[in-house]
């Protein structure tokens, strides 16, 4: 390792798609190579790295420590090669490539229908995959350079992550409009004494929400949590139930005549959504034509 000059540096390509698609076959189709060739590349990184890399375990190969260590320093080290090699623009008519992003359903449903429609019609080579995580497992994918972007709320960012502010949202209640006591709207009392609906990926119970009740001396009783923003609105038709949610999410629900929103009884700090990446891929052109797509199809939202 002490030389460059005596290494094929693209071993190091193949490595970072086995490391990414822990599937020789998959490796294969990604880089466009038979799989006995990524076969016989992988026999060479481990003659050459002194470590077997990547073991198989069931269907598919697990990482050796080495090789998780390498990871995001070998994913790193790619990254700016590409910069330097690549094209100093994105052709997005022309160009092939899948990009990660991770969101929740509440992202994905005020974002992904005008971004998926513009990469067909401008982007048909590109590809996307979007999963869903809580918010400390989208940080550390972003980091790791398991995804390109995520996107959400991230009130604390790990050093080396950007950001970039696709809009401000607040908060509203939803409830049976037959359950609403007055017409003008609903009072802190009533809403502390009613149960409720809270959207939470990992199932927390605590909330900004919550945080902000606790410091007005309150703490509301949650009487069901889940972890869609689609399906809680539809829930809350024909109970006593209040759901107090991003206004936004509302706004693809079906309309429901027994359904009305009111504001909250007290002041709930608005956030922003943003998305994250990593400074890594800060000068990447793809990636950069992929943030400037997601602030286009938000900013519609």
């Amino acid at each position: 390792m002490n030389s460059l000059r005596g290494i094929d540096l693209n071993l190091l390509v193949v490595l970072d798609a086995l490391l990414a698609e822990r599937h020789v076959s998959r490796a294969a189709v990604r880089l466009n190579m038979s799989q006995p060739a990524v076969s016989h590349a992988l026999g060479r990184l481990r003659e050459l790295l002194g470590d077997p890399l990547l073991v198989r375990r069931g269907g598919g190969l697990v990482p050796t420590t080495r090789a998780l260590e390498l990871a995001r320093p070998l994913a790193d080290a790619l990254t700016q090669v590409r910069a330097v090699l690549g094209p100093v623009h994105f052709d997005p008519a022309s160009q092939t490539h899948a990009f990660r992003l991770a969101m929740s359903d509440y992202g994905a449903g005020l974002v992904l229908p005008r971004l998926v429609r513009k990469l067909r019609r401008e982007a048909p080579g590109i590809d996307l995959i979007v999963t869903q995580s809580s918010r400390d497992a989208m940080t550390a994918q972003v980091s790791d350079g398991d995804i390109d972007l995520a996107l959400g709320v991230f009130p604390m960012l790990p050093t080396r992550l950007q950001s970039q502010v696709l809009f401000e949202e607040r908060f509203v209640c939803l409830l049976d409009r037959s359950t609403l006591a007055t017409e003008d709207g609903l009072s802190f009392d009533a809403y502390m004494a009613r149960p409720h609906a809270l959207v939470a990926v990992r199932g927390e119970a605590d909330t900004e929400i919550d945080d902000r009740v606790t410091a007005l001396g309150g703490r509301r009783r949650v009487a069901l949590i889940l972890p869609h923003w689609k399906v809680a609105p539809g829930l809350i038709a024909g109970t006593d139930l209040v759901l107090t949610v991003a206004r936004r999410s509302l706004e693809s629900v079906a309309p429901d005549e027994r359904l009305t929103i009111v504001d909250a009884p007290f002041a709930i700090p608005s956030f922003s959504f943003v998305q994250i990446w990593h400074e890594r891929r800060e000068a990447d052109p793809g990636h950069r034509w992929l943030r400037e797509a997601v602030a286009e199809a938000a900013g519609g939202s």
